[in-house]
């Protein structure tokens, strides 16, 4: 009887320091505690500058159930995992960070979960023992997208899960150039089932997230699934107009009727050009965010651009490019 196959794809940037405990421990998982399941591991590096590459090779050198996908260049924190995604070719794919803040006791409970008939298993996580802070503020914003999205939003969701072969051929039929797999799995997913964890520290290594990332991956969860940002323009904007057309009347009747007691002269405004000019420069701001957001579907570009691939020899070729 064939074994079930299962893909395990890990993204990963300048993880020299966990690529290699990172694939040893899911080797040991496999042929220790889940030896029913023939594994393929999937490495897609995002252009590391570090010794990732090399390392990945020396793996993929040893264990022919690893392999390595190494893009051409760093096409960003959503493309390149969702690339990787398409290239497995297991009956399901797991996804994991490589920094292990995926717990790999994750892994049993998603199998667990496929093998009860569920589509997708995913972790979420209930607490952090990374900064209390930046969890804070975390839990804050997706309360926040979730109030205000037009469709489900699923809080705490990092993107690791389980996900079925038959979900993976969805995806890959999405022609979606700028993927959000958070979004695309609460508002397209089958049935799930919600593990929840404790996120523990890295491991080994620094986080690659910074402002920049981290402002990314909001405005594009905004941008994607929430009409705030433009609705927040509408209606700041109309009461700004109304407010501006009151105070103007008003102003008008008091230099009418010479109530120069009341006149400040220029001041009033000059504070109002500025306020008027905050305000359109924000909105203005705002909707450039949407404007990119679809600029870059129009674009239509490729996920990603492989410069390598490692040990797939004996595979079908599973290459997809968004046209």
């Amino acid at each position: 009887m064939l074994k079930k196959k299962v893909s395990v794809m890990i993204p990963c940037y300048n993880e020299e320091e966990n690529v290699v405990p990172m694939s040893n421990e899911i080797k040991e998982l496999f042929e220790t505690k889940l030896p029913q399941y023939d594994y393929e591991l999937l490495f897609i590096d995002n252009d590391s500058s570090d010794n990732t590459r090399p390392l990945l090779r020396e793996i993929c050198k040893r264990n022919k159930h690893v392999k390595a996908i190494f893009n051409a260049k760093n096409f960003g924190q959503f493309n390149s995992p969702y690339y990787g995604m398409l290239q497995t070719t297991g009956d399901c794919v797991i996804t994991m960070v490589c920094d292990f803040q995926d717990p790999l006791d994750l892994i049993p409970q998603y199998l667990e979960a496929w093998e009860e008939g569920y589509k997708i298993a995913i972790g979420i996580k209930t607490s952090s023992k990374e900064n209390k802070l930046m969890y804070a503020l975390r839990s804050s914003y997706y309360k926040f997208v979730k109030k205000f999205s037009d469709v489900e939003q699923i809080e705490h969701f990092t993107g690791s899960g389980l996900y079925d072969r038959e979900f993976v051929e969805v995806l890959r039929n999405l022609n979606d150039p700028t993927p959000f797999m958070r979004g695309i799995v609460a508002e397209l997913g089958f049935a799930r089932k919600e593990i929840e964890y404790e996120q523990p520290k890295r491991r080994a290594g620094k986080t690659h997230n910074n402002f920049y990332t981290l402002y990314d991956a909001a405005m594009l969860s905004i941008t994607s699934y929430t009409k705030i940002g433009l609705r927040i323009c509408t209606f700041f904007g109309a009461f700004v107009s109304l407010a501006s057309v009151i105070v103007g009347i008003v102003y008008l009747v008091m230099k009418l009727l010479n109530w120069y007691k009341f006149d400040a002269g220029m001041a009033p405004l000059i504070i109002l050009m500025s306020f008027l000019g905050a305000v359109q420069i924000f909105s203005i701001g705002f909707m450039g965010e949407y404007i990119m957001s679809m600029n870059k579907r129009i674009m239509n570009r490729p996920l990603v651009i492989e410069e390598e691939r490692i040990n797939f020899e004996n595979d079908k070729e599973v290459r997809t490019t968004i046209r």
